[in-house]
């Protein structure tokens, strides 16, 4: 339970046996405090007690996180997320190694319109749950990878033409600040991401 609320929560749990005499409360969240504030913690969390032979004893958690931990877990999931290859950029070989495809010329203008023309770069998720039937439709060597057009939700992406057609941008509504862009017929792609490293919890109810 949070230090922040424990009081609440230790009133709430001892209807269950669990509960702590008015004094050792106040002590308890003193003690909780003062830890906190020694230890520099963002949270202490008030494990529970543990009855010893000679003592009792009191457990708390600190939840203190470095500015480089929490950065690596963002970038982590934006990565996973919506990090985007167009089709035909890499390919497989029957054997399994992946490669860059070095004949890749560029979408066509009429497939960089769509958004079945792009892929999410990591391993594949969906692709595993789909149809012997739908899975003799594509090309094992160019789809191997999920098609960001069965994203949920759907319409989690915005794809715009710029620059009189001749650049595609791909921002994603999932994760604000992730723009991918193509210029079409060529090999000029790539993604880059400016925000908050926040995901839009938000999203499938503004759709």
């Amino acid at each position: 339970m949070d230090a922040e609320s424990l009081l609440l929560a230790l009133e709430l749990a001892s209807g269950s046996g669990q509960g702590l005499s008015p004094d050792r409360r106040a002590s308890l969240l003193t003690s909780l405090m003062l830890v906190k504030r020694d230890y520099r913690f963002d949270r202490v969390l008030f494990w529970g007690r543990i009855l010893g032979l000679v003592a009792d004893y009191y457990i708390a958690q600190g939840v203190q996180i470095k500015e480089e931990t929490r950065l690596v877990s963002v970038i982590d999931q934006i990565d996973k997320a919506v990090a985007v290859i167009p089709r035909g950029a890499l390919f497989k070989t029957p054997f399994g190694p992946i490669n860059v495809n070095r004949t890749f010329e560029g979408l066509s203008l009429s497939e960089a319109k769509k958004l079945s023309s792009y892929f999410h770069f990591r391993e594949p998720v969906e692709l595993k749950n789909k149809t012997l039937l739908e899975k003799a439709e594509l090309d094992p060597s160019l789809d191997f990878m999920d098609s960001l057009e069965h994203d949920i939700p759907k319409g989690s992406w915005s794809v715009q033409m710029e620059r009189g057609n001749a650049l595609v941008v791909l921002r994603s509504l999932l994760w604000p600040g992730l723009t991918f862009y193509h210029a079409p017929r060529t090999k000029n792609y790539g993604y880059i991401y400016v925000g908050t490293g926040e995901k839009n919890l938000d999203l499938p109810f503004m759709l």
